[in-house]
């Protein structure tokens, strides 16, 4: 090391010891595999509705005539081949694994398609969580997708980081709801992207409010929310605001949620479309 670094590599000529090239941890797809875009679906603790907004807007953007898929990386807490209905297993050739398509036409995997029953749990350490979530985009094979969603565990540990850092992300969607706790959580999703300099496409705020089906008056279960500052703070974008709704909660628990009224995600299938948070990058 010269005398005189300022320990900027990127400006240096010298040729020395302590020069360290950048490492790339990007796994590359199934050779088999055409995945355009990757959209990550986060948020910074469970029970916000993030598997929710994953398959609501995977199945958003399929009715727009784009061919979707779902990488489910939520290896303990698996909840997308129940949305969807799915009752049959995943299966193999000499190729790799091939996903489950839903009823139409999204291509699943999950590692509730691979487990003999849908209730065994997944006790495993982190290393290998983060080992099966690597194979489902490396052993999979994903023919011609225009829009993966991954949905991924809540917090910022193993899973998340494997993402970032394996696959290809081309934006991120936070899930949060308008408890002050969890906002104050959602901060470190949303620092843990700009860390890893993952463009965010924007913030989703799940269980905004109640709507009265009898007057049509909104009430506000989880209280007054914050959202609105943390997205300011970060320069970001409250791409959708979701209200408490038991008749699409309980479509979903019968695994119909393709049938669900999508009109609320409308606004985030353009902003995925016209690729409109880039602008702001």
């Amino acid at each position: 090391m010269s005398e005189n670094c300022d320990s900027n590599c990127g400006s240096c000529s010298q040729d020395c010891d302590s020069r360290k090239a950048p490492v790339d941890f990007l796994e590359k797809p199934h050779e088999m595999s055409s995945v355009k875009k990757v959209i990550g679906v986060i948020s910074g603790k469970g029970g916000v509705g993030k598997s929710f907004v994953t398959s609501m807007l995977a199945a958003a953007m399929q009715r727009r005539q784009h061919n979707v898929a779902i990488l489910d990386a939520d290896i303990t807490g698996p909840s997308i081949p129940k949305a969807f209905g799915i009752k049959e297993k995943a299966r193999a050739n000499e190729f790799g694994i091939l996903p489950v398509k839903s009823k139409t036409g999204i291509d699943i995997m999950s590692i509730n398609l691979l487990l003999e029953n849908d209730s065994d749990p997944v006790i495993w350490r982190g290393p290998v969580i983060a080992g099966t979530v690597k194979q489902f985009w490396t052993e999979v094979i994903w023919q011609d997708i225009d829009y993966m969603f991954v949905d991924m565990p809540p917090g910022t540990g193993d899973v998340p980081l494997t993402v970032f850092q394996s696959i290809p992300v081309d934006g991120i969607i936070v899930v949060t709801s308008p408890q002050e706790l969890v906002s104050m959580i959602v901060e470190k999703a949303v620092k843990m992207a700009e860390e890893m300099n993952i463009p965010i496409v924007g913030i989703v705020e799940n269980l905004s409010y109640f709507k009265c089906p009898d007057c049509n008056k909104e009430y506000k279960i989880f209280g007054d929310s914050n959202i609105d500052e943390i997205a300011k703070r970060h320069g970001l974008n409250v791409i959708a605001k979701l209200p408490v709704n038991p008749d699409v909660a309980a479509s979903i628990d019968r695994g119909l949620v393709e049938l669900c009224d999508d009109s609320l995600f409308a606004g985030i299938a353009e902003i995925l479309e016209k690729e409109e948070w880039k602008k702001y990058r």
